[in-house]
C-alpha cells in the first residue's frame, strides 16, 4: 500500500540505515536520504531518491528535508575525528522548523544515561567506562541529549541501542524507559522498530533502550 509520506534518512548507507529504508519501502513510504557516496548505495529502489552532500552542510541537509513528513537520523561518526552528533542534531533541528517537519527519530547508544534511569550496576559499570574511554564522544552525546531535551516543538525520539548485530534473523525486542533489557539487537529489528513507531506517539519526547 503507497503512503504518501516521505521519509529522510541521515545515514542510510550505514548498516542500519539501509534496513530502514528497505522496511520503509515495504510499508509503503518514499525514501530520501542522505548519501556522500551515492555508489555506496546498496539498497536501490524507485521510491529512494538520492541527494549528494555532507552531514555537516545546512544546505545539504536542507535539500534532503525539502517536501519530507518524518526525519531519520542514524547518522555515525566518521573515526578519528572530532565527535560532531550535537552539531549535526542541531542542524537537522533547525532545518526542521524552518519546513515544519515535526517526526524525528534518532539513534544512541546504551551508555548515555540520563537522570530518569535505573541501570543495573554492570549497565552502570559499562557506561562509565565509555566515559572513560570515548570522553569526547559522550560529552557530545550528552550535548546532543540535553538539545533533544530542551526541544517541545518536535516529536523526538532517541533510542539507546545495545550492541549491533548485522543478521537477519528477527527476535522479540524487549522496551525499558529506564534501563537496558538485553546486550544486543539486530539491525533488522532496529529499522522495524523505527517505522512501526513513526505514528506511534508512544516515545515521543523518551530515549526507550531497545534490545533482544
Amino acid at each position: 500500500m503507497d503512503n504518501p509520506s516521505r521519509i529522510a534518512i541521515i545515514g542510510g548507507t550505514g548498516k542500519v540505515g539501509r534496513y530502514i529504508a528497505a522496511r520503509a519501502i515495504e510499508k509503503g513510504y518514499h525514501v530520501r536520504m542522505l548519501v556522500r557516496n551515492p555508489e555506496k548505495v546498496l539498497y536501490k529502489n524507485d521510491k529512494i531518491e538520492i541527494v549528494k552532500g555532507q552531514v555537516q552542510e545546512i544546505e545539504s541537509i536542507r535539500e534532503l528535508l525539502k517536501d519530507c513528513q518524518v526525519v531519520i537520523n542514524t547518522f555515525g561518526q566518521p573515526p578519528k575525528e572530532e565527535p560532531i552528533y550535537s552539531k549535526v542534531t542541531a542542524t537537522i533541528f533547525n532545518v526542521m522548523e524552518d519546513l515544519n517537519i515535526s517526526r524525528y527519530i534518532g539513534v544512541s547508544g546504551g551508555s548515555l544515561t540520563i537522570k530518569e534511569d535505573k541501570k543495573s550496576m554492570m549497565n552502570l559499570f559499562g557506561a562509565k567506562m565509555f566515559e572513560v574511554i570515548f570522553p569526547k564522544m559522550m560529552k557530545d552525546k550528552k550535548l546532543e541529549w540535553e538539545l533533544l531535551l530542551n526541544n517541545k516543538q518536535i516529536k523526538w525520539t532517541l533510542l539507546r541501542l545495545p550492541f549491533v548485530k548485522d543478521s537477519l534473523t528477527s527476535n522479540q525486542i524487549k522496551e525499558n524507559l529506564t534501563d537496558m533489557p538485553g546486550t544486543k539487537i539486530t539491525n533488522q529489528d532496529i529499522a522495524t522498530f523505527i517505522i512501526d513507531h513513526i505514528d506511534n506517539a508512544k516515545y515521543v519526547h523518551k530515549t526507550p533502550f531497545i534490545s533482544h
